[in-house]
């Protein structure tokens, strides 16, 4: 096992761990509440035009977003062998997974900015332009476009702090400062990037599938 130091103001190395640990956890609750209310609006939406949010919804690119929910699946799964691996100090084995989780979170980035492209091109964005192509649910759909571009932007902002995060971690490893990208660093970067996972986990079935299951 590593055999990591601690700080002065703890007792030993594991509970400077369960400090560090429990701190990401805290973070990570507080980090909900940039959500919150762009949940709370699509809920309201969802609720009060139900017809206008599944309508927009079909607009969405529903492979791409099915590709990304797997990309980010898959990442998790090589963060969670990255932080095991450094763990057992399989240093060179937890840089290459790094790396990869890191490789796989710009490809999730690229493919959303396609999405975004192809969005701008048919108008979706909400503003003067805005034209949606039933009339019927054309305020509806705005809204749940507003919501969208900033639910999955946010989403992106996290998820591009986490591929710096973890980028630095390899990149330290490769330089061999195992201590400044030590196990409990690179473990608390896998609650990071599991966190920014699951929240796309529930955004894609709340924003690309509805209206869709009929």
């Amino acid at each position: 096992m590593n055999k990591s130091t601690h700080a002065e103001q703890f007792d030993d190395a594991a509970q400077q761990e369960q400090a560090v640990t429990f701190g990401m956890w805290i973070f990570l609750a507080t980090e909900l509440m940039f959500f919150g209310p762009l949940l709370f609006g699509y809920s309201y939406a969802r609720s009060h035009f139900p017809e206008g949010v599944a309508a927009a919804s079909r607009h969405t690119e529903v492979v791409l977003g099915t590709i990304n929910t797997a990309v980010l699946l898959t990442s998790s799964l090589l963060m969670a062998t990255a932080v095991e691996a450094r763990k057992t100090d399989a240093t060179q084995l937890a840089r290459h997974l790094l790396l990869l989780v890191a490789a796989l979170g710009i490809v999730f980035l690229v493919i959303k900015g396609s999405e975004y492209r192809h969005e701008w091109q048919e108008r979706l964005v909400p503003g003067a332009g805005f034209a949606f192509p039933d009339p019927r649910h054309a305020s509806a759909a705005e809204i749940f476009y507003f919501l969208y571009f900033g639910l999955t932007g946010l989403h992106a902002l996290h998820l591009t702090i986490g591929i710096v995060m973890v980028l630095a971690f390899a990149i330290g490893l490769s330089r061999g400062k195992n201590r400044f990208a030590s196990a409990e660093r690179v473990e608390v970067a896998g609650l990071y990037w599991h966190f920014v996972d699951v929240v796309w986990i529930f955004l894609y079935p709340i924003l690309y599938l509805v209206g869709r299951s009929g």
